[in-house]
């Protein structure tokens, strides 16, 4: 008896199908593993098979199909999320959008893109006319416009314009459905929340519009101090001090600098550090702020000669966790939103090196808060509970990163915007099948 995936091979052999078990495999997996909650969970699911689609027509096509045999869809971009976004868990289609990679225009303040453009060649293209995107994550080079959309929800750049969700940061999509006759559904403006940050649970991004920052030299920076709050309290300086343009402000206590391999000439032994980008025009203010606060430049590149090599960059956000990993795989992390230094004080104090304090500023409402990315040293699902709760008993938000459900790693509310847009577009729950609650619990 042919099996629907023969059947489902033949019918789309026109375009790109791949099911050699090796690719499949790591076509279907992200990096779950940073959680030792989701690792053991997820390490053995896969797809059926992976389409590379090409442009939108093929993109119904593939809808089509999932409807007709009634099979689970997974839309991935370049798998660096870090939740099990793009995981199936019920087999299916994967979608791979990374040949949906044409830029269609860049105007001023606006571009519209297909998913699969990855950021830093966008970047490449628009900073030709002056501008950038408005924040990226420390994957920048690798990471896709459609993937940060759907999975994501800051990076550098947040410390300007907040988070994705945040009004203005997203101006339109264009999504193809799966109701029982496909159809391409553009939203705009507020609508767009429908979709944003969805994990893929209720619609295939096919285009999106986005506004652009103006582009500034980016000057990148270390500069390191004796005491961790006089680095955090720099750091809160930084982003309050207005007249001072920057991109990334991300402080490190020390035990974390010691992860840094490639950076250790600029890190001197328990010092603690931080990481920046700054426009090269600020610069001369920028070194009177370091003086204020008793710190110590001990690495500055131009623009012009971070471009060479790798950027701070990607030692920052969740790249910190990828090289601590890389040198001791027993430790996890946690993502938190302090909302003030004396909170972060509290925190610093309370756990020590169990779990090692590493600050990303960001804006929050119209106001520089410091947010974190802490590494923890793993020792039991009991214990990692302990210390997430125990933040959030002291006034800390946990967006956990040790589910792969929606709502339970972010907001912890249902959106029901979004699960009413689910029910519209996906009457069958074949999108992404299990990771939303909302849909689980009541669909």
């Amino acid at each position: 008896m042919t099996s629907p995936w023969d059947k489902i091979t033949t019918e789309l052999s026109h375009l790109e199908i791949i099911t050699d078990p090796i690719q499949l495999a790591k076509l279907s997996l992200d990096y779950y593993h940073f959680s030792p909650i989701l690792q053991p969970k997820l390490q053995d699911k896969r797809g059926n098979l992976v389409i590379r689609p090409t442009k939108e027509a093929e993109i119904i096509e593939i809808a089509q199909t999932c409807l007709k045999y009634k099979v689970p869809l997974t839309v991935r971009g370049a798998g660096t999320g870090n939740y099990g976004q793009c995981i199936p868990l019920e087999g299916g289609i994967i979608l791979d959008t990374t040949k949906m990679n044409q830029i269609h225009w860049i105007e001023k303040g606006v571009a519209c893109v297909e998913p699969g453009v990855k950021m830093a060649a966008f970047d490449q293209q628009a900073r030709k006319m002056g501008w950038e995107l408005r924040m990226a994550p420390s994957t920048y080079r690798i990471a896709t416009i459609g993937g940060f959309i759907g999975g994501g929800s800051g990076g550098m750049g947040s410390i300007n314009y907040g988070q994705l969700r945040d009004r203005g940061n997203l101006q339109a999509l264009r999504v193809v459905t799966l109701e029982d006759e496909p159809c391409i559904m553009e939203l705009r403006g507020d609508e767009v929340q429908k979709v944003n940050h969805a994990y893929g649970t209720n619609g295939v991004i096919i285009q999106l519009e986005i506004p652009l920052a103006p582009a500034y030299p980016w000057a990148e920076i270390i500069v390191v101090f004796d005491d961790f709050m006089q680095a955090a309290k720099f750091g809160q300086g930084l982003g309050d001090s207005d007249g001072i343009v920057k991109k990334l402000i991300s402080i490190h206590a020390s035990p974390i600098c010691r992860y840094f391999q490639p950076l250790q000439d600029y890190l001197p032994l328990d010092k603690h550090c931080a990481l920046l980008m700054v426009s090269e025009y600020d610069l001369e203010a920028f070194h009177d702020l370091v003086y204020e606060y008793k710190g110590e430049v001990t690495y500055l590149k131009t623009a012009q000669e971070a471009s060479k090599g790798n950027s701070l960059l990607e030692f920052t956000w969740n790249h910190t966790t990828l090289h601590a990993r890389s040198i001791d795989p027993t430790l996890t992390y946690l993502q938190t939103c302090y909302f003030t230094l004396d909170k972060v004080e509290h925190f610093y104090q309370k756990f020590g090196d169990e779990v090692m304090i590493h600050l990303e500023f960001i804006k929050l409402h119209g106001k520089v808060i410091p947010a974190g990315l802490q590494l923890v040293r793993f020792t039991t699902e009991e214990r990692l509970n302990e210390i997430i709760c125990y933040h959030e008993e002291n006034g800390a938000g946990i967006a956990n990163p040790h589910t792969y459900i929606l709502e339970d790693g972010g907001r912890k509310v249902i959106d029901l915007k979004q699960l009413n847009f689910k029910k519209e577009v996906d009457p069958y729950g074949l999108m992404n099948p299990g990771k939303m609650k909302a849909w689980i619990d009541n669909g």
